[in-house]
């Protein structure tokens, strides 16, 4: 690790460059994706985490206007989408980060399912070379039934080592789900990271769904656990720091929550856990007290970028009920409340740095 002075706010700019996720600018069926890249360009993010909601959504655009004959098949048209997709970013001067998410992949019992998941990974791995030269696929941690997936670690960093294997070299990221089945914290997501032990899989770090899981409980009428919740988030951060390999954290997610009446109906949606419902409909941008935001953000941030040495994207991942409006204004006004959030993000940095020097890993 190297030490750096404390750099001015346009120097940490660069350390850290801003991204968004397209979910984060406008429901797929309702916002098109060049409203969305329009969106992000004009409001300086400069990278993006291209979901794949949206890239399907133009695929199924480009098959209605298609004459083709014989006819072609759904991933026929899925690489034509990232043609386009990769042009337009081209066009607007932005960057494909990441595709995500392949979800429930990991630990599935029946192996017809887990073949059809690797084909489907194969088809992603050809998605991102299309798209760029240096993406990453974002697996979540599976929140299937216990009856459909297992609790074994080493069978869970085999599938991801067979996941890395497939995909190599582009890089794939996992990522623990507060609401996961079995895989639910970083501690464990780390765990079966450093159990699969391969050169392309690295870990994506999501300020929501660690403070989600550690400190937050949207149906106490306080909004959070009780208050050794604290200290256990404290130890955890303290233990993120001195565990993880900054150069294996691909992605840095920000994104904080709204403090929500306990009997707000999304809260109980039957069959989803609370948190995931809470998730889907309830993120918000952080620094945006003003909307309801109430998580202990700063300190989580804190530890996975400042004190952990963490330099590179640092992305804006928020799901909300308000994506889902049909305006033509969301893209615009969810990616300008991205810009002003990443502002006032770049001064906690700032003050931060000014107290202690920013630990930079150098290889």
């Amino acid at each position: 690790m190297h030490s750096l002075p404390s750099p001015p706010i346009s120097e940490i700019d660069s350390v850290w460059k801003p991204a968004i996720a397209t979910v984060s600018l406008g429901a797929a069926h309702l916002h098109s994706i060049t409203a969305k890249l329009d969106a992000a360009a004009k409001n300086g993010q400069q990278g993006l985490e291209l979901f794949h909601d949206d890239l399907a959504q133009l695929a199924k655009t480009l098959r209605c206007q298609s004459t083709a004959s014989p006819p072609r098949t759904d991933r026929d048209y899925e690489i034509d989408a990232a043609y386009a997709i990769r042009d337009l970013c081209t066009q607007r001067d932005l960057r494909i980060l990441a595709l995500q998410p392949f979800r429930h992949y990991e630990g599935l019992i029946d192996q017809d399912r887990h073949a059809e998941r690797i084909d489907e990974l194969k088809h992603w791995v050809q998605l991102c070379k299309i798209m760029g030269d240096s993406l990453f696929i974002l697996i979540p941690s599976s929140f299937l039934d216990p009856s459909e997936i297992t609790d074994d670690r080493d069978r869970l960093a085999a599938d991801l080592a067979e996941a890395a294997d497939v995909a190599f070299p582009v890089r794939i990221a996992y990522e623990a789900l507060a609401w996961g089945t079995y895989i639910n914290t970083w501690e464990d997501c780390w765990d079966v990271i450093k159990r699969a032990n391969r050169p392309n899989l690295g870990i994506c770090l999501d300020t929501f769904n660690i403070a989600a899981r550690l400190w937050a409980d949207p149906t106490s009428p306080t909004g959070r656990l009780p208050a050794a919740a604290d200290q256990d988030l404290q130890q955890s951060m303290d233990r993120l720091v001195r565990e993880i390999d900054p150069d294996r954290v691909l992605m840095v997610q920000l994104a904080d929550g709204e403090r929500v009446d306990p009997q707000t109906p999304f809260l109980q949606a039957p069959g989803l856990p609370t948190l995931l419902s809470w998730s889907r409909n309830a993120r918000l941008f952080p620094c945006e007290e003003e909307r309801g935001g109430y998580l202990p953000i700063r300190e989580v941030t804190d530890a996975c970028i400042t004190r952990l040495g963490y330099t590179g994207w640092v992305s804006m991942e928020v799901f909300s009920r308000t994506t889902g409006d049909d305006n033509p204004a969301v893209p615009i006004d969810h990616a300008s409340r991205a810009s002003r959030s990443w502002r006032q993000v770049l001064k906690w940095l700032v003050q931060k740095s000014k107290k202690e020097p920013i630990q930079v890993s150098m290889n």
